[in-house]
């Protein structure tokens, strides 16, 4: 069940919030002999205002789409669907998580921590900041509430960068320390497929699976907004990414942060479809 999470919280418009569009044009629901779960149109955000008290960009715009996706999240749940959820920018994930239950085991993949919070996000954008609003260490206006979604023990932070700037270590130094993480160096190193296959066997209970596309490297993936070297290949992510989509436990993906500002010939997008009817397989219908 794919559902479409135009999410961007920088609240100007960028590419990424026509990313879900632009993802189905190239296919995707067909790749994926999938159904459709259709728009969360409260994810719209369009307040481009960084609000001094938290720190945020469209605090209020935020809480609204959140509420709405977990609203749309929990009904397919209940359902018994698998939702794949179509970003947007990794704003998204405080509303899906806020569907899931407290046990669930997050893979969270992505070539930044996301672990900022208002006061130290350079950007103000909830994408910054959504791993530790999600752990209950980012601003509780991006939500309304002021606790943890998840467990960080259950998180597991995969294919990130090593800091490189003062910016970037503040933000690693933020990061809670039961959260367990494999940063793209040693995934690399360990063999991605091994990883994955490990995490896919090796927990109890559900799990939900996010992938934000910047943990690609941007010598194969360019369409992003924050694009960071040194990362995964397109051969390292479908090994690691494919036992996690495929594992019985799974309740659903989110993929988020296709640019389609930079992908004007849709090139990127196409080939995202592929990666992702390779790595859903049937587990995507």
């Amino acid at each position: 069940m794919v559902v479409d999470a135009p999410l961007d919280s920088s609240g100007a418009g960028r590419g990424e919030e026509r990313a879900p569009a632009e993802l189905r044009r190239a296919g995707l629901l067909d790749a994926l002999g999938a159904d459709d779960g259709g728009r969360v149109d409260e994810a719209l955000l369009r307040d481009p205002v960084r609000d001094p008290a938290s720190g945020l960009i469209g605090a209020a715009g935020l809480r609204r789409a959140g509420t709405a996706l977990t609203t749309r999240i929990s009904t397919l749940l209940a359902d018994g669907r698998r939702p794949l959820v179509l970003g947007g920018d990794c704003a998204i994930l405080p509303g899906i998580c806020r569907a899931l239950p407290p046990t669930t085991e997050l893979w969270f993949v992505d070539g930044h921590p996301d672990f900022f919070d208002g006061a130290t996000s350079p950007t103000g954008e909830a994408a910054d900041m959504d791993l530790s609003v999600i752990t209950g260490h980012g601003p509780a206006a991006a939500t309304g509430q002021d606790d943890a979604s998840l467990d960080p023990g259950r998180v597991h932070l995969l294919g990130h960068r090593p800091p490189t700037d003062d910016s970037s270590r503040a933000e690693t130094a933020r990061i809670d320390p039961a959260i367990r993480q494999v940063p793209a160096p040693e995934l690399l190193r360990r063999g991605a497929g091994t990883v994955g296959a490990g995490l896919a066997a090796g927990g109890d209970g559900p799990a939900w699976l996010h992938l934000d596309l910047d943990a690609v490297d941007p010598r194969d993936l360019p369409a992003v907004t924050y694009p960071e070297p040194d990362g995964l290949r397109w051969p390292d992510l479908v090994a690691l990414v494919t036992p996690l989509a495929r594992a019985d436990r799974l309740l659903g993906m989110s993929v988020t942060d296709l640019n389609v500002d930079e992908d004007p010939d849709g090139r990127h997008a196409r080939r995202v479809v592929e990666v992702l009817a390779e790595v859903l397989g049937t587990a995507g219908r």
